[in-house]
């Protein structure tokens, strides 16, 4: 990756990261948890599962308390980052990048998905398909977004495609509570891209999207089956996580 490239040691480049008002830190290392074991025993993935759900509770909190009005700032700023990305990576109109229906509190991604299909894009966003499968829709426009169901993010209409269709694409945005410098996200807890991410391209780069004081934390919990990010994107920048 060109551009906002940056060691994992050094801050990310581009404009000095801001912390959003109502936000504040929270601690995601936990020196308690031996997180190094190549084969950890059902007890210690219990234990780093029961520590993703005390992050994941923590960090939700803090994103419910952040202003409105900075949250629909930021988003209109991550599609610029993206866009910027898109550029850097040399994907061209016409190639098709992966990307999510933001929910509430998260990241806002509604500005991306135009500025995408604007772009001439092919945008993949996931869609829940028959039996719970994982699949993707097309992205037309927000207008044809809709709830097809209790609890789920906006859908496309259209009929879905199968786990596969990621493959096709050169970019793939995820959501993510937190990512550390090693490109552990933490998730929401359904293991949807963990399992999706399988379909991936080796090529694909993989970017996880958090708000700026949600990236490069030291050390997350790590489950066998976690699939690291390659990179971080945030309303202020966009870098390769070199370890990832």
């Amino acid at each position: 990756m060109t551009g906002n490239d940056a060691p994992n040691d050094a801050a990310p480049s581009g404009a000095a990261p801001h912390a959003l008002p109502g936000s504040g830190t929270t601690d995601l290392r936990d020196p308690h948890l031996d997180l190094d074991s190549a084969a950890p025993s059902l007890i210690a993935v219990e234990q780093i599962e029961d520590r993703k759900d005390d992050l994941r509770a923590a960090i939700k909190d803090r994103r419910s308390q952040l202003d409105q009005r900075a949250l629909a700032a930021s988003a209109e700023e991550i599609a610029q980052q993206v866009l910027d990305l898109t550029a850097a990576l040399g994907i061209a109109r016409g190639e098709t990048v992966a990307a999510y229906v933001s929910r509430r509190h998260e990241p806002g991604t509604l500005p991306t998905l135009e500025a995408l299909h604007g772009a001439g894009f092919e945008v993949l966003v996931p869609v829940l398909g028959p039996a719970l499968d994982r699949c993707w829709g097309r992205f037309t426009g927000v207008d044809d977004l809709a709830q097809l169901a209790p609890g789920r993010p906006l859908e496309p209409r259209g009929e879905p495609e199968e786990a596969p269709a990621v493959g096709r694409a050169r970019l793939v945005l995820c959501p993510a509570l937190a990512i550390d410098d090693a490109g552990v996200r933490l998730g929401l807890g359904g293991g949807w891209y963990d399992r999706a991410l399988l379909h991936a391209a080796p090529d694909a780069t993989v970017i996880g999207v958090v708000y700026d004081e949600e990236s490069r934390h030291p050390r997350l919990p790590r489950a066998p089956h976690d699939i690291p990010v390659r990179g971080v994107l945030t309303p202020t920048s966009w870098w390769h996580l070199t370890a990832a």
